[in-house]
């Protein structure tokens, strides 16, 4: 409860209104909230990688209009250091779009390590399928993909906090014409955030004494998908779906056409799945059912949400085992 809120109640004579974290806190004594079991993060922790790279936040600020029609402006946020790698000013949210201003940062910084985003297009599903096509091309070029925990926007709190700027310095008040003038206006901006304003959270240092491109090139042509000697290979099919041991088993669209890899672990039957060095999926043999869905058994990791299965199950002779 803010406190405006909280004052405002006391002076219509109810007397002190206690923190909102306390009432919930008496309401879990006493058994009235229910809590399932992996809900509640527990309490809330900064986190911050401990090297340029190692992960970028990317997001859309909500979009506004310009006299010429409405701009989409896409930001990606180096985590460690807080540098403004991208303000792309988009004309929608689109997968082809969004590799364009993508691959601009890529090539000009290299490659990190991993990517942050929501479950919003295009690196997120509506439906039940945590992987897109766009998704499956950063994880070709060896970036790791990492979704935020659905309706939890402060798991990219650096992107939210940035965004606040950028409305608050830029955007709030402007009139934009059309989306170059978005575009070079955000682009003198970029260098004064990065170069001359000092931030709180770094000591009133700049992001830029904080940030150095990555060594990794960005490849002008994606990868071949090799495996290794081990894995059992399968290619995806127009569906979705692969063969396996006489099952049926739902990969996901994203990964169509696309060859992915079986790894047996040490659990007899239980194998995880792989697409180029990321794993997708689990698929347990052992269980007559045959459903594995990624989506909703992802794990949490700090403040992130993986997309990785917790549990699975997996197929008979005659069920179809669903990985997305």
């Amino acid at each position: 409860m803010r406190s405006q809120d909280r004052s405002g109640a006391a002076g219509a004579g109810w007397g002190e209104v206690p923190a909102a974290s306390t009432i919930s806190e008496i309401l879990r004594r006493h058994g009235k909230l229910e809590e399932r079991a992996g809900e509640h993060p527990g309490p809330f922790q900064r986190f911050e990688r401990k090297h340029p790279n190692e992960l970028w936040q990317m997001d859309f600020k909500g979009h506004f209009a310009t006299l010429q029609g409405r701009c989409h402006p896409l930001t990606v946020v180096d985590d460690h250091s807080r540098y403004a790698l991208e303000i792309g000013a988009c004309s929608n949210e689109q997968d082809t779009t969004v590799r364009q201003r993508l691959g601009r940062a890529f090539r000009r910084y290299g490659l990190p390590v991993a990517m942050l985003m929501d479950n919003g297009a295009p690196w997120g599903d509506a439906g039940d399928q945590p992987y897109t096509v766009f998704t499956a091309w950063l994880i070709r070029l060896g970036v790791r993909v990492i979704h935020g925990r659905p309706l939890h926007p402060q798991t990219q709190g650096k992107c939210e906090r940035f965004h606040r700027t950028l409305n608050a310095e830029v955007i709030q008040g402007t009139s934009f014409r059309d989306l170059a003038h978005c575009q070079s206006t955000f682009d003198r901006w970029r260098h004064v955030y990065n170069y001359e304003r000092p931030h709180d959270a770094l000591g009133l240092s700049t992001p830029s004494t904080r940030y150095r491109a990555s060594p990794r090139p960005f490849p002008e042509q994606l990868p071949p998908i090799e495996y290794g000697p081990g894995d059992i290979v399968r290619r995806v099919g127009q569906t979705g779906h692969l063969s396996f041991m006489n099952r049926r088993i739902r990969v996901g669209k994203a990964f169509r056409h696309h060859p992915v890899a079986l790894r047996p672990t040490r659990q007899d039957g239980v194998l995880t799945v792989h697409f180029c060095t990321q794993q997708i999926g689990t698929i347990d043999l052992r269980q007559a059912c045959g459903f594995v869905d990624i989506a909703s058994s992802a794990k949490p990791c700090g403040e992130v949400l993986d997309a990785m299965p917790t549990s699975s199950t997996g197929p008979t002779a005659t069920t179809e085992a669903i990985i997305t």
